[in-house]
């Protein structure tokens, strides 16, 4: 999970998002709930709405159209970050709505929406209003995460980010390919092969898992980063090397 941007909708869905809210709020409380899922599947509402949503969803996912949990399969489906079973009234509202691959949805998040004890805040991350990084850590050379908050834990139980051994293997192999990656653009910048470097670096980041690539830059610039790519020192200095750093994090 990255930290993403969440772009403005065109303006005539928007419009339509604010009528269909407006419809469910002068529904009665108690069928609020069946009269937003009718809603939300009606032929006409995918037509106006939903088709748009996908497509503002994934220009703002990471690569091609991942998963905004995940980082890994693609996006299909608009995710309700509260689910609409549990807030009917946030349905058609632009800042619940998130892109998700059909197995965070479907078999991982479902209804499932935990908040804090302490003050009924939620405690799954959205990645567009947080930044993960304060929540999570990549054990990088493992491909687990390390929950660093109570928001941290719920994501990695929730969506199963430890649990799904594609997942974790697929970080593995993201880490060894990330490695290649930076390699790769030292070697072609030493040359003189600037467009050849940029191509790397665009290749690098539609990858996917793009979690691993943001985690090795960020833990390189840690504190104990000696610690954490210990045996593996000369790839630290490449991800501490200014010009490197500039031309991959202008992309992420």
């Amino acid at each position: 999970m990255i930290r993403l941007e969440r772009a403005p909708l065109p303006p005539d869905t928007a419009a339509h998002l604010t009528t269909y809210t407006e419809q469910i709020e002068r529904t009665a409380d108690a069928n609020r709930k069946a009269r937003a899922a009718d809603l939300w599947a009606h032929t006409t509402v995918r037509r106006r709405v939903r088709d748009r949503l996908l497509t503002t969803l994934a220009d703002m996912a990471p690569g091609h159209q991942r998963c905004m949990y995940c980082g890994d399969s693609q996006g299909t489906d608009i995710d309700h970050f509260e689910p609409k079973s549990l807030a009917p009234l946030r349905t058609f509202e632009w800042l619940n709505h998130l892109l998700a691959c059909a197995y965070c949805n479907s078999n991982q998040k479902r209804n499932t929406f935990p908040r804090s004890e302490e003050d009924g805040s939620p405690l799954l991350l959205d990645p567009t209003l947080q930044e993960p990084l304060e929540h999570l850590r990549l054990v990088l050379p493992v491909g687990t995460y390390k929950g660093l908050t109570p928001q941290g834990d719920a994501c990695i139980a929730v969506f199963g980010l430890n649990d799904r051994g594609v997942l974790v293997d697929g970080r593995r192999t993201a880490y060894g390919t990330a490695k290649q990656s930076v390699e790769l653009w030292r070697i072609a910048t030493d040359k003189g092969q600037h467009g050849k470097a940029a191509e790397i670096v665009r290749v690098a980041w539609n990858r996917p898992l793009a979690d691993v690539l943001v985690a090795m830059f960020h833990q390189a610039a840690h504190r104990a980063a000696e610690l954490l790519f210990l045996g593996e020192e000369e790839t630290l200095g490449l991800l501490r090397d200014r010009d490197l750093r500039a031309a991959f994090l202008s992309r992420a």
